[in-house]
């Protein structure tokens, strides 16, 4: 099964002790950057104009690499070596390897890291492709998502007053299947239709109380970081709106828990855009949707449309950044072009976030 493939100077676990250590907790984060679905055989001279805007963290939401590309033997029957593979290629890269000293990385993941594309809760290697994900990432061995199942995971940093809460969900471990599209490519219903079926779930029960539990926490600014969209509609792709019932249960969660200055951040679509709902909380709920990094599909203006989408969406390589000015209290949020400019954004009161 694939054997040989990976050249024994060529492992997805060398090389990586040279990391940029995370912010003291007592640090302000006002620059946070991120970003989805980065191939890693194609050229990433991206991680050199992300590092030009200086910030604190990156956050890597999903599709770090494509694993499931390389199908050798492995179309008959998964296996790791892919895995491992892509991220020993990932970690050869000479920018990731500079961008890496630099800046600190905080991972997610979604189907083509997680190991097959749009798979769920029955992928049969999602155990290993976990390990090796961790491991390439640098998350310590006693580091609590290592200790239950899924890569749900959650980090606040900065003192009281400007504390940033950062909630990574994991859309593929529990999820259940999708109802397959009756007119495949049809607009609107391109892969897949809503499935209202009350037995499926996107987070699974354990994760659903863990998130709970991390909106009680006390924090100035949450991001919370899906790979998939959340506030998207008009579409037929992967997306929360494929299990609508579980959806609203996320929507219920944000309004009933009372938080606030709560912004989303998703990947997937190889497209970037932006989307506000004002029915869901007490404040107006925002997601930026950042992709791809350097895989983009476009061969021209995005036409796709949806009810709570803000203007065009945007095809060309992108990635995402916030910015919080904590003393005027105010929040930027943008995808900017490989040039670092930015080519849609928003900015707002903090407050405004605020029920």
């Amino acid at each position: 099964m694939l054997a040989g493939m990976i050249p024994h100077q060529l492992r997805a676990e060398d090389g990586l002790s040279d990391r940029a250590p995370f912010p003291a907790e007592s640090s302000a984060i006002s620059r946070i950057a991120f970003g989805s679905c980065a191939d890693e055989t194609r050229p990433q001279p991206f991680w050199n104009s992300i590092a030009a805007q200086n910030p604190d963290l990156f956050l890597f939401t999903g599709d770090n690499v494509y694993a499931d590309q390389y199908k050798g033997e492995w179309i008959r029957e998964p296996a790791l070596e892919p895995i491992s593979y892509a991220y020993a290629l990932l970690g050869a890269i000479p920018e990731f390897k500079d961008f890496r000293r630099s800046v600190p990385i905080i991972a997610g993941w979604d189907d083509h890291d997680y190991g097959l594309n749009d798979a769920g809760a029955e992928f049969p290697l999602k155990e290993g492709s976990k390990n090796i994900m961790l491991d390439f990432f640098g998350v310590p061995k006693d580091a609590p998502v290592r200790q239950r199942d899924g890569l749900y995971h959650a980090r606040i940093m900065g003192p009281v007053g400007q504390r940033v809460q950062i909630i990574f969900l994991d859309t593929r471990w529990f999820r259940s299947d999708l109802r397959p599209t009756d007119e495949r490519g049809a607009v609107g219903k391109e892969r897949y239709l809503p499935d209202p079926d009350p037995a499926k779930t996107m987070l699974g029960e354990a994760q659903w109380t863990w998130l709970e539990q991390q909106l009680q926490k006390p924090a100035d600014l949450r991001i919370l970081v899906s790979s998939i969209q959340v506030l998207a509609d008009g579409h037929g792709w992967e997306g929360w709106h494929s299990l609508p019932l579980e959806r609203q249960r996320l929507y219920d969660l944000i309004n009933d828990s009372g938080v606030s200055s709560l912004l989303i951040l998703s990947g997937d679509r190889h497209v970037g855009g932006l989307y506000r709902r004002d029915d869901i909380a007490a404040f107006p709920l925002y997601e930026i949707t950042s992709s791809s990094l350097n895989l983009s599909f476009a061969k021209g203006p995005v036409t796709e449309t949806g009810p709570h989408q803000m203007g065009q969406l945007y095809g060309p390589e992108n990635f995402g950044m916030i910015e919080v000015d904590w003393d005027r209290r105010i929040l930027s949020f943008d995808l900017r072009d490989m040039a670092g400019d930015p080519v849609r954004g928003m900015t707002i009161a903090l407050d405004d976030l605020a029920p």
